[in-house]
């Protein structure tokens, strides 16, 4: 696999990064480097660990992880999303009632935007391709990706107010429809 396609793989798989971190930061006031950091962290290393992850896997079970990957980050990305729009009515002053950069809910959120990277992986493996480069290169563009979605989102925080909890929640189902949707269609 050459350069240019590893980033631009890398670059694919890190716009849901970049989405999710803007979607989350709304959610935050004040300081925003730990939570920037740790998103920037947690979605590198699961974006570049579930690439390796895939690889490893193989072919042992590439039909079984293909057959549910779009079930999977449907289903936690609904979850999450779901929960950001409830909490928007549920409190008059913000979305969330905890800090979504922190505990099962960044994990989630990792989980949820790194299972098309175990899918390309698995993919990766198939074709016998190298993964160790390709794996750290994904790692790292989905981390700076993340760090640009909190700058785009405390923006976007700061002019939508307590909204920004249902904007990026409607957000975030949105991406788990689409995961699901094109990988029905396909």
């Amino acid at each position: 696999m050459d350069i240019l396609t590893i980033f631009a793989l890398a670059a694919a798989l890190g716009i849901d990064c970049l989405t999710v971190s803007a979607c989350a930061v709304t959610a935050l006031q004040g300081k925003l480097l730990r939570p920037m950091l740790r998103l920037a962290l947690h979605f590198g290393v699961f974006q570049g660990g579930m690439t390796f992850l895939g690889w490893f896997a193989g072919t042992t079970i590439g039909a079984l992880i293909a057959a549910l990957d779009h079930w999977i980050a449907f289903g936690l990305l609904a979850f999450v999303g779901g929960r950001m729009i409830v909490n928007t009515f549920r409190n008059e002053e913000t979305c969330f009632t905890s800090d979504p950069t922190r505990g099962s809910t960044l994990v989630m959120l990792s989980v949820a935007t790194s299972i098309d990277a175990l899918a390309v992986g698995l993919s990766m493996a198939l074709l016998g391709q190298a993964v160790l480069l390709p794996s750290l290169i994904i790692g790292l563009a989905s981390a700076v990706m993340a760090l640009v979605g909190v700058g785009l989102g405390a923006g976007a925080g700061a002019a939508l107010g307590k909204w920004a909890g249902l904007v990026g929640g409607l957000v975030l189902v949105g991406i788990g429809i689409r995961v699901l949707v094109t990988h029905l269609v396909v």
